[in-house]
């Protein structure tokens, strides 16, 4: 087994080393997604606008589901596999963005994906309004070699053209939705469906074509809607679909009770993960309760939770009424990459820094993002940390030792290291997080992290593989860095084994 982050800087893809051959399956022309671009940022307006005017995804999901139903899928919305007791299947997040990044995690998929049953897509498949003519070079061609099927749920950015192109790929070519009556004049609604965007006229006209780069039967997958349950083996796999802004409507809260119940140990996709970032989202669902207490229900015998929308992995081992429920954040897939270095000292739901896991890891994460804005700011020589350097202010901040024991004495924290953490937003311990640090975080997460493409190596990508059997799951975390090393031997950058009487061993 390949060297992990873990192990060396090298198995992080530090260093000079040879670069993958995941360009040879790119299409020759690539266009750049820039989340700097002023039309870009026009163009994924609909989740702002939902939440200033009212958020019609609701409604909308409940004409699509409606209109599947009529058309012979079945109202359970539940996915009868004839999977057997022992099988395997991928789990991969926030994948749709077209370049270097997202075709650099093909390679390995296709290695560590060996004989998986099918795949699972946690989120925003497609960057960045879910256009259906952008899945030909987004989703057919960089998964063209997998040989088996695909399901998915849609996160806000599939949402952005009211999820026209996801249910045409996804759900049997559903054709679009009626027009709906038009809003009452001067009411909230009317202003929002001024501004709202809406898929071009003639979007989709390539959609036949590309469907041929994944044609063969084995490949073909029909979902019953945008959220679905599987039943693969001896577990039942429940996908929800948290829309724009990351709640469920009542409708599918209904639902999510109905699937939820019954002895068959489960695992839950979400859109929302439930925690994230050393914090507690539970997920509202609409008329009262969360996700959260669904999932912690002793009765209905989940395992994990899996989340994507936030392009990184992290995991927190969750004790319920002495069990352990496994949160995890898979997000990772192809997309601009999520600072971890953000991430503050962990403290939440009694998981601590020893059991907590991220990917890639806050060192590595700071000295990225130090190479990252020295080139845009043309300060190098100033903003540049080594790999050593910010593994070790991090270890400072967040008061642990370091994560990646470094070759020779370890690096010095001088005034320069500590200024360029404070800068680039690093998280630290929480009983010493200053008024000025917390708000340099969050303006650092939500303003800086999402324009922070790169198109040059180590890309700290991320999947999972998850391998059933009548007794566990083992949940894998597997690295692709755009190096030829992880190529060939993709590393596991975290294992955990989830026995299904509930109890869990590392």
């Amino acid at each position: 087994m390949s060297d992990s982050s873990r192990d060396t800087a090298e198995g992080a893809g530090w260093g000079t080393l040879e670069h993958g051959e995941y360009k040879h399956l790119m299409p020759h022309q690539v266009d750049k997604l820039s989340w700097l671009n002023p039309k870009t940022l026009w163009a994924a307006r609909n989740g702002v606008l939902a939440s200033w005017f009212g958020d019609p995804t609701g409604r909308t999901r409940s004409r699509w589901v409606a209109q599947r139903t009529a058309a012979g899928a079945p109202a359970t919305k539940v996915i009868r596999r004839d999977d057997p007791d022992h099988f395997s299947f991928m789990v991969i997040g926030d994948t749709g963005e077209g370049d270097d990044p997202q075709y650099a995690v093909v390679p390995g998929l296709l290695k560590a994906s060996q004989d998986t049953k099918f795949a699972v897509i946690t989120s925003d498949v497609i960057y960045p309004v879910g256009r259906t003519d952008d899945y030909g070079t987004k989703f057919f061609r960089p998964y063209q070699d997998y040989q088996a099927p695909i399901y998915a749920i849609p996160g806000n950015h599939d949402w952005y053209e009211d999820l026209g192109g996801f249910m045409r790929v996804f759900c049997d070519d559903a054709p679009p939705l009626a027009p709906q009556p038009a809003p009452r004049p001067l009411s909230r609604a009317w202003l929002r469906s001024l501004l709202w965007h809406r898929p071009h006229p003639a979007d989709g006209q390539h959609l036949t074509e590309a469907r041929k780069l994944r044609s063969s039967p084995a490949q073909q997958a029909v979902q019953p809607g945008p959220y679905w349950a599987i039943d693969a083996g001896p577990v039942r796999i429940i996908g929800i679909d948290t829309g724009l802004l990351g709640t469920i409507d009542a409708e599918q809260g209904a639902w999510l009770r109905e699937v939820s119940k019954g002895p068959l140990p489960k695992i839950l996709v979400t859109g929302s993960p439930l925690y994230v970032d050393g914090e507690h989202h539970p997920c509202p669902i609409e008329g009262g309760g969360t996700v959260d207490d669904l999932v912690r229900d002793p009765d209905h015998r989940y395992l994990a939770a899996i989340g994507g929308d936030i392009h990184n992995y992290q995991r927190y081992p969750v004790q319920v009424d002495g069990r352990t429920i496994q949160y995890v954040v898979s997000g990772g897939g192809g997309a601009f990459m999520h600072a971890t270095h953000t991430i503050p000292r962990v403290s939440v739901a009694n998981v601590t820094e020893q059991e907590f896991r991220c990917y890639p890891l806050r060192g590595d994460s700071l000295a990225f993002y130090s190479r990252l804005y020295g080139r845009r700011l043309r300060l190098r020589r100033l903003f540049t940390l080594t790999e050593a350097e910010a593994t070790a202010v991090v270890a400072e901040r967040l008061g642990i030792p370091p994560t990646r024991t470094t070759q020779g004495p370890p690096a010095r924290v001088t005034r320069r290291t500590r200024l360029i953490a404070n800068l680039l937003g690093a998280g630290g311990r929480p009983d010493r997080t200053s008024r000025f640090r917390l708000p340099v975080r969050k303006i650092y997460t939500q303003l800086f992290s999402p324009s922070s493409a790169t198109y040059s190596p180590p890309f700290f990508k991320c999947f999972l593989r998850l391998d059933v059997t009548p007794e566990s799951v083992r949940l894998r975390c597997f690295a692709a860095t755009g190096n030829r090393a992880q190529e060939l031997d993709p590393p596991v950058e975290d294992e955990v084994t989830i026995a299904l009487t509930s109890t869990t061993r590392r």
